[in-house]
């Protein structure tokens, strides 16, 4: 393109005129022979500034890339320079090995899964108290981890300097405060105390309901050191879905905190325990005397309860013993309890060593919950590898969130992509300083590539790490590295220790069809509190490449050219919204009591140029019935609301005659997501 017709085209694309002069220039000065990736390498990292607005960034970047076949895939926005891959844990570990380069890495990882595993709990430094005699015994569908060991894995949070940062907090508008990891230990050991005083044993479930904040996280590692279970419950959920969750699990107690500060008013978290029937409940006040006044006869405030002994030994358990109940929503309407147990965490924390690359000298932060999966993975991805948790009280909506990514130097900055879409739309990230960020990670929903280009942007160019597994995974199944081109919106790895499978509706290997995975690993869950677990994940399966076992999973995936892969959403009946998994037959259950309606069908349908899924509901009415759309709507939305909050915000109501059925009499709710997206394109409706 000629001098001038680039400096116009900077200028038309929102570039002030003097900018537009300098930056022609310096594009102009690559040589004509630099590759499409080498080209935009050069010019992301040397000539594109967060300051030059996104819109030049994205035409750039689709100029450059224009006519790429399809076969070498999407184009790389961030490429690793050979002294990022050495310096990475990744590199250090191939060299340790003599291994050449990461696919050699994955495939001794997954040829030689014992020796994998025991090389990374040996690396990463876990802490036993007595060894094990192997790394596993048993079948693929049932493992035997770590047998003959005992430990307690809160103990491998606390194997750093007791000075060190374990979490840097802010409230809105309050000071950043630091949280030393000695601090955290003598905390927890105080809440592990104080729960055997209350006459709480080894293997009682105790839930937490709150916010994620240094109190929440103590008392996590606290329940885990005395042996206990937790129960995660988000501070979202309404008092019927708590009350289903106590009671599944059988909890004893319940820590909550009185309110939470996300909002001006604040969210009655302990009136709704009691509304749920909570049991024994012990409440982190915000204001003590109305709290005290407001407080059921056998509940106990926060400060009254905890001892002032700071000394504990983590109770040894063995590896198979739960630690951690987490839901995540079924085909059933029920939410299925999934037990995490002491060896999950490995899982956990080796993700984050070796596909976020996480540093000693590390921030990490992940706007979530403890009732979500990403909360207790978060404490172990960072503390086990000696690195800093950072929470903000406030929502990740606003721009305080941003100014507080920066005050606390934060380098690896996870999100679900819906938070992305809201930062782009509303620029209120613009303009602060994020160069200390070294990745981002992203997990919960799929994502948009031009979202993604931007949130890459926001930081000067800094890989986003697409992370996919779930709760019964204990991290990810599919993701990215800090040793591979990152292109927005797309994997590029199976994660290491594991592999899966892509098979199409004959059960044959395909590019584009449902996950298997092939099990065994460390992380993968082997029960179900209330569901059959060999039916869910195992039962029906067919068998994998030379006869290996597969296990279920739902998520569909599809191969790309050059390595890369992109998630397509979930092949069953569940659906991600805002990064959480919902049951559609809960949400049915709740849409069939609008009146006026027969039956429902509740899809998540992923937008034509990708990203979040949308929630579309296709009705069908009783006889005789033609209600209002936009009144329906309303009505409908109502219904859904006290199930996830604004979670489920419904994004069209389709009104059809019938839902299309199998032989079986099941709703196919494939077909409705693939007629909706047929019908927003304009393609043959199948």
């Amino acid at each position: 393109m000629a001098d001038t017709d680039r400096r116009t085209q900077l200028t038309a694309w929102g570039l002030d005129p003097d900018r537009a002069d300098t930056l022609s220039g310096q594009l102009d000065s690559l040589p004509n022979t630099l590759s499409p990736e080498a080209r935009w390498h050069r010019i992301s990292r040397a000539f594109l500034t967060p300051d030059i607005p996104f819109s030049i960034h994205h035409e750039l970047y689709r100029e450059i890339y224009a006519g790429r076949p399809r076969e070498a895939g999407p184009g790389p926005a961030w490429i690793p320079s050979p002294a990022e891959i050495a310096s990475s844990n990744i590199g250090q570990l191939c060299n340790r090995l003599g291994l050449p380069d990461y696919a050699s890495l994955h495939q001794w990882s997954v040829q030689n899964r014992a020796t994998f595993w025991d090389t990374l709990i040996r690396t990463v430094g876990f802490r036993f108290s007595e060894p094990y005699h192997a790394v596993q015994e048993g079948t693929p569908e049932h493992p035997v981890w770590l047998p003959g060991s005992r430990l307690n894995i809160a103990a491998s949070c606390f194997t750093t300097s007791p000075d060190a940062v374990a979490v840097r907090h802010r409230q809105p508008g309050g000071p950043l405060q630091d949280t030393t990891y000695g601090e955290l230990d003598q905390l927890s050991n105080r809440v592990a105390n104080s729960l055997t005083n209350q006459g709480l044993a080894s293997g009682d479930a105790i839930a937490i309901y709150m916010p994620m904040t240094p109190e929440s996280v103590a008392i996590y590692l606290g329940i885990v050191k005395m042996g206990g279970v937790v129960v995660s419950i988000s501070d979202s959920f309404a008092p019927e879905e708590i009350a289903a969750r106590l009671r599944i699990a059988n909890a004893r107690a319940v820590f909550t905190q009185e309110l939470t500060t996300r909002t001006d008013a604040g969210s009655p978290l302990y009136a709704r325990l009691i509304e749920a029937q909570a049991p024994l409940t012990i409440v982190v006040a915000c204001d003590a005397d109305r709290c005290r006044a407001a407080l059921r006869p056998d509940d106990r405030l926060w400060d009254t309860v905890l001892t002032a002994s700071p000394v504990f030994t983590p109770v040894a358990r063995d590896p198979g013993d739960a630690i951690n109940i987490l839901f995540s929503s079924g085909t059933t309407g029920a939410p299925k309890a999934i037990p995490w147990v002491h060896t999950t965490p490995i899982k956990c924390a080796v993700d984050a060593f070796l596909h976020h690359d996480i540093q000693p000298d590390d921030t990490l932060a992940w706007p979530t919950n403890l009732g979500w999966m990403m909360g207790p993975w978060l404490i172990y991805a960072a503390l086990v590898n000696h690195a800093s948790i950072a929470l903000y009280e406030g929502p990740p909506t606003g721009r305080a969130f941003g100014e507080f990514v920066r005050d606390a130097g934060v380098t690896m900055l996870g999100l679900i992509p819906s938070l992305v879409k809201t930062w782009r739309h509303t620029r209120c990230m613009e303009g602060i300083d994020w160069s200390r960020i070294r990745a981002f990670s992203s997990t919960g929903e799929c994502s948009n590539p031009d979202d993604m280009l931007y949130l890459m942007m926001l930081a000067g160019y800094k890989p986003v790490i697409e992370y996919c597994g779930g709760t019964e995974i204990g991290g990810g199944y599919i993701t990215g590295t800090l040793v591979q081109p990152a292109a927005p919106a797309t994997f590029t790895t199976p994660a290491l220790g594991l592999d899966f499978t892509l098979l199409d509706e004959q059960d044959q290997p395909t590019r584009n069809g449902e996950v298997f995975i092939q099990p065994p690993s460390i992380g993968l869950s082997q029960r179900l509190l209330n569901h059959d677990h060999h039916a869910v994940y195992f039962e029906g399966a067919p068998t994998g490449p030379d006869g290996c076992t597969l296990r279920r999973h739902g998520d569909q995936v599809e191969a790309l050219g050059g390595g890369f892969f992109r998630h397509h959403g979930r092949t069953d009946d569940t659906m991600k919204l805002k990064g959480i998994k919902v049951s559609a037959t809960e949400l049915e259950h709740a849409l069939n009591t609008v009146p006026g309606i027969r039956e429902t069908a509740a899809v998540a349908v992923l937008p034509p140029d990708g990203g979040p899924a949308n929630l579309v509901v296709y009705a069908v009415c009783l006889p005789d019935t033609m209600p209002d759309p936009r009144r329906l709507k309303t009505a409908m939305q109502t219904a859904v609301r006290t199930l996830h909050g604004s979670l489920c915000k419904i994004h069209d109501v389709c009104l059809v005659a019938t839902l299309p059925r199998t032989a079986s009499n099941k709703v196919m709710r494939r077909v409705l997501r693939d007629q909706y997206r047929a019908d927003m394109t304009g393609a043959t409706k199948p």
